[in-house]
């Protein structure tokens, strides 16, 4: 009899450690599971190139806010407002294009002394399919839309205060800034053709759109 109950507490025992170790296993599979079907937040691979991308373009819009605050010469804003642009325009031109979205556009002459405009966008090989980080895809994009609007916004301002010695500054700045933009989005999108086609399409779209409604409705 004593062997019997010490047999039956052994089994107890045994069948008590295997299901908490069923229930070890399960939650363990189960944090793989979420694990891995979490989406990875997209890291920012080149620090460097994300600063500068958005340092000239800000600190020029800065420069230009608060310049009459702290200075009182309008050549020595000027310069400074003029060459954080033209750093800004060779650094979003060359560098951060190229490296934070895989995109470059430039000019070549050719042998009869054609200039020609060249549009490139880099394709991403199946083995590395994860080129463009999404952080830095945000920060060049927003950079580069939200800072030429602000330069128009500045454009008209001083255009209706009748600042006309700061036209000229500003206007600067657009070209420039508006440049990069342009582009940017003709490396992103295509070539001319492909942009009235887009927007014809897209006409088109919103005309039947109309058209449809209007119908239901009658």
């Amino acid at each position: 009899m004593l062997m019997r109950k010490i047999y039956q507490k052994d089994l107890k025992r045994q069948e008590t450690q295997d299901s908490n170790d069923d229930i070890e296993d399960v939650s363990l599979f189960d944090a793989e599971e979420e694990t891995t079907s979490r989406p990875k937040k997209s890291k920012i691979r080149h620090p460097v190139a994300s600063f500068f991308h958005l340092f000239f373009r800000v600190s020029a819009i800065i420069v230009y806010l608060l310049c009459e605050l702290f200075s009182s010469s309008f050549i020595a804003c000027m310069v400074t407002i003029i060459l954080l642009l033209s750093c800004d325009f060779w650094a979003v031109k060359n560098v951060t294009g190229r490296l934070m979205v895989g995109l470059r556009w430039w000019n070549h002459i050719d042998e009869d002394g054609k200039s020609h405009w060249v549009f490139e966008s880099r394709k991403a090989s199946p083995q590395d399919s994860k080129t463009v980080s999404e952080a830095e895809s945000r920060i060049f994009w927003l950079g580069l839309i939200a800072c030429p609007v602000l330069w128009v916004i500045f454009a008209f301002s001083a255009l209706f205060s009748f600042r006309v010695k700061w036209l000229a500054v500003v206007i600067m700045g657009v070209v420039l800034q508006g440049a990069n933009l342009y582009g940017y989005i003709r490396c992103k999108v295509g070539s001319r053709k492909d942009l009235t086609s887009m927007a014809t399409s897209y006409l088109g779209k919103q005309f039947l759109r109309q058209t449809t409604g209007d119908d239901q409705t009658s």
